[in-house]
């Protein structure tokens, strides 16, 4: 049985486009969408950069008054940057203008606390060795790309900063998805007084839990008995071992008896392999840009940059090598093998070309060979 497709979407700014431009572009493809079969219509959190997708509660709202039954969600609402209140009520107020439309996707961000703060004396610890790059059953799994690389920015560090109130210290994210949970239950409080979300209280949400790794967020997925998104078009390195984790923890709740497991792929789909690998041949300069500039540029017009270096390659290999592109049948079978592996019982696809047109294209052509459109 072929399992249902999703789409993540990040308002993404071609080059020689503005923000409005963009954010239409995301309404337009998620009607097409809903008119294709695809189940959910997924918008990302990003901020000081060229996607539009700064706000997903105001965008979602926008798509779904412009779509009648497609599911419609963040992917997902940064927690280290908000409240637990703050997104139990706007969503609670989104599951009212279109209820049973609304999917809440949740993920950590901001400085994540030491367990075990460093100390005076400590000795340095001995670096873990990089695991090599392999292909397990026809998936690559690239070695890990070092994030810390992006944390040493002084000028990503500024506009995080800015991100929060002046002195905030986010809370735990288990901490977080608790409250969040109990605000959907009525059963928060604070210091003993009840309190309670309005709206928000007894909307029919489950939070879904995004994460890159077998880190934090998968366990705190599986502990809670909530669905959760691997994200192997991010961090294809351990998008895999985020799952397994999760599978391995799972405790059963009133949401979930078993593990709901998505995974997500970014694919380029043309009519044939040559015109795919055309329109995402400026993929790598836009992921370059994120990684050793200041975070993601125009989508740059692949009929307009030069090759990029064997440096900057380096750089962004294990991105590129992982993105599915070529003709139906190529990435539906690239799909396929990653759906095997992951067991997964949902794929979400994010595809950016600089053209809306090849990129509506590629959905299209994607929903049909899938056998999900009409």
């Amino acid at each position: 049985m072929t399992v249902p497709l999703s789409v993540l979407d990040l308002s993404p700014i071609p080059e020689g486009a503005d923000p409005a431009t963009a954010l239409r572009n995301t309404v337009d493809l998620a009607q097409h969408a809903e008119r294709w079969g695809y189940k959910r219509f997924w918008v990302a959190e990003h901020h000081f950069v060229s996607v539009a997708s700064s706000s997903p509660a105001v965008l979602i709202g926008q798509i779904a008054a412009s779509t009648n039954t497609i599911h419609v969600g963040a992917a997902a609402v940064q927690l280290g940057q908000t409240t637990a209140i703050a997104v139990v009520e706007s969503f609670g107020m989104l599951d009212a203008f279109h209820p049973g439309r609304i999917d809440l996707g949740v993920g950590r961000s901001g400085p994540r606390r030491r367990q075990n703060p460093k100390k005076a004396g400590d000795k340095p610890r001995t670096p873990k060795p990089v695991p090599p790059w392999r292909e397990v059953d026809g998936v690559v799994v690239p070695s890990p790309f070092d994030i810390t690389v992006l944390m040493r920015n002084p000028r990503l560090k500024a506009k995080l900063s800015v991100l929060q109130q002046p002195g905030a210290v986010p809370p735990d994210f288990a901490d977080q998805v608790g409250d969040i949970l109990a605000l959907l239950a009525g059963t928060f409080d604070i210091d003993g007084v009840d309190a309670h979300a309005v709206p928000g209280e007894g909307a029919p949400l489950t939070p879904w839990v995004f994460g890159s790794s077998k880190g934090q967020s998968a366990r705190v997925a599986a502990a809670n008995g909530l669905p959760f998104v691997a994200s192997y078009h991010l961090t294809p390195a351990t998008a895999l071992d985020a799952v397994e984790v999760y599978r391995a923890q799972f405790q059963p709740s009133a949401a979930l008896a078993e593990p709901y497991v998505v995974v997500s792929a970014d694919v380029v789909v043309a009519a044939d392999s040559v015109t795919a690998q055309q329109l995402a041949s400026s993929y790598g300069h836009w992921v370059y840009a994120i990684r050793a500039g200041d975070g993601a540029v125009p989508y740059p017009d692949p009929a307009r940059v030069p090759p990029l270096t064997p440096e900057q390659e380096e750089l962004v290999k294990d991105r590129t090598a992982t993105q599915f592109v070529g003709d139906p049948d190529e990435v539906a079978h690239r799909l396929d093998a990653l759906q095997r592996l992951t067991r997964a019982d949902e794929l979400v696809v994010t595809s950016v070309t600089h053209d809306h047109a090849d990129r509506l294209r590629s959905h299209r052509l994607l929903a049909e060979r899938w056998g999900i459109a009409p």
